[in-house]
């Protein structure tokens, strides 16, 4: 096999890539590192702008596979159009999930224990005392329970909740528990003490949180997005957050990045993180791991993980 392969990390620092590609090092510069014709598997870039990703795809026309390492799609799709039919597209299931349950953890409880307004009191020299909630006892509500809700369950289980309810696209069982569908979101939101949002952003769950959907959550819940942005309608949200109902712990924003004068940096209960869930040191050894086994999949025609779509089917 002589056909070429892109990767954003150079070739020389993964561990067990197979051998016949040509490997590309190509992590979004102004300059292709090969003719983009002779791409037969790409790897986007990570954490780039959507533009950056899905430029060379136009004349990838001879692409058989496209790798993310993130756990969503939604920038790559844009320039899905531009492929000829049969590209499999696949993402990063297996590499985000520490990261990201990791920081929805530290969202929760750093909202929960007032841990933004004891920074701010030392900034001031301030002892700050007072009555705080735990997050024992509670009732946890995850939004999309695909591999990150469940390693955020995983997490959460040491803390003596009250309750963990899921909710996915569709009804299953699984060793926890079962998960509910997206139908029954009316009647479990009111019961929830926190609201985990780990959904991918598509077409039904773009503006899913909505100003009815905040509506139904308790008075004194808490939202977590660990999503994407544009699953939470942010008009709605800082209608609720600013009368003080309700509170939010949000790792992904609309817009984003967050302009320096958006009311949600201002609004009162609202911790913001700038979508750092993925990128740690845990990052990086899981997404070497998953090239080095899928490449050698793809080199020996075997079955790729992680395969979301194919273009044209």
């Amino acid at each position: 096999m002589t056909a070429d392969v892109w990767l954003p990390i150079p070739a020389d620092e993964i561990e067990g890539l197979p051998e016949g590609p040509n490997y590309r090092f190509w992590n979004g510069e102004p300059d292709f590192p090969a003719d983009p014709a002779d791409c037969a598997y790409y790897v986007v870039p990570y954490m780039k702008p959507s533009d950056v990703g899905v430029r060379p795809l136009p004349r990838m026309t001879s692409v058989e596979v496209v790798q993310t390492l993130s756990a969503g799609i939604d920038h790559v799709q844009p320039g899905l159009k531009h492929l000829r039919p049969g590209v499999r597209l696949c993402n990063a299931r297996g590499v985000h999930e520490a990261s990201t349950a990791e920081l929805t953890l530290t969202l929760i409880l750093a909202s929960l224990r007032g841990i933004p307004d004891f920074v701010r009191a030392q900034d001031r020299g301030a002892w700050l005392g007072g009555f705080r909630p735990a997050l024992a006892d509670k009732t946890v509500l995850i939004v999309g329970y695909g591999s990150i809700g469940a390693a955020i369950e995983d997490r959460l289980a040491p803390f003596e909740l009250a309750r963990v309810a899921r909710v996915a696209r569709s009804a299953r069982t699984t060793a926890r528990g079962p998960v509910h569908p997206l139908t029954d979101l009316p009647a479990l939101l009111p019961e929830a003490d926190v609201v985990v949002l780990s959904t991918p952003l598509t077409d039904t769950t773009r503006g899913l949180v909505d100003g009815v959907f905040l509506a139904r959550m308790k008075d004194g819940a808490l939202l977590v997005n660990v999503a994407r942005g544009p699953v939470v309608d942010t008009k709605a949200l800082l209608a609720e957050v600013e009368s003080g109902r309700i509170t939010a712990a949000l790792d992904v924003t609309d817009p984003e990045p967050l302009p320096a004068d958006h009311p949600l940096w201002r609004a009162p209960g609202v911790l913001v993180t700038p979508h750092v869930g993925g990128p740690t040191s845990a990052f990086m050894p899981r997404a070497k791991r998953l090239l080095a086994d899928q490449l050698t999949r793809f080199v020996n025609r075997e079955p790729l993980r992680n395969v979301i779509l194919t273009t044209g089917a």
